[in-house]
């Protein structure tokens, strides 16, 4: 499969508006990436009840296909964001995050987001225990500084995703240790380890 973010020649004949990727090997194994994309022109109008359930739809297939689970995202008016976290090693986000564009670039025609997202690369020690929630929480504010709603947690386009865990939902009081140990054990399966 080509791959655009490993050719030279293609990121120098790119406008200079098109931000550079690192390394790719940096958006593989055990990654934590905040994605943020931006609907073309700022387009509005196309986030509903039921475009929330599609969209859900295609984060889960990407979300398997490349093992990966999303801890939160937020759908907002004009772009949304997306917290994954890569739990295999051959878990691939730029792969993954073409997938989805192209799906969500077909729910939401004739709109279609921007010709790049932004990503933003956990540190290691962003990615840990008690830390990390708090780029969660960035994520989760997002209405709330928009001043679309008063509590971050009533926002209806909010939510998370983590295969094998449909019971999992921002507003449990436990989330984050449940989240925790889901994506622990889902990473101890991928090594070829039994959970203990």
């Amino acid at each position: 499969m080509h791959n655009p973010y490993n050719n030279k020649e293609h990121l120098d004949a790119m406008p200079r508006s098109y931000l550079r990727r690192l390394n790719r090997e940096t958006y593989r194994g055990e990654t934590f990436i905040h994605w943020s994309m931006t609907i073309e022109n700022r387009a509005t109008g196309w986030l509903t009840p039921a475009f929330h359930i599609a969209c859900r739809e295609v984060l889960t297939h990407t979300l398997f296909r490349y093992q990966l689970a999303c801890p939160v995202y937020c759908l907002l008016p004009d772009h949304l964001h997306l917290l994954w976290a890569g739990y295999a090693s051959n878990s691939d986000q730029l792969h993954a995050v073409a997938f989805f564009r192209k799906h969500m670039n077909r729910l939401l025609a004739p709109r279609c987001l921007q010709q790049q997202g932004y990503d933003h690369i956990l540190r290691a020690d962003e990615r840990e225990e008690g830390t990390f929630e708090k780029a969660a929480a960035y994520v989760i504010e997002n209405p709330v500084r928009a001043s679309l709603i008063r509590e971050a947690l009533q926002y209806p386009f909010t939510g998370c995703v983590v295969p094998g865990y449909p019971e999992l939902t921002l507003d449990l009081p436990d989330y984050w240790k449940r989240f925790w140990r889901g994506y622990y054990y889902l990473r101890t399966r991928a090594r070829g380890q039994s959970p203990a």
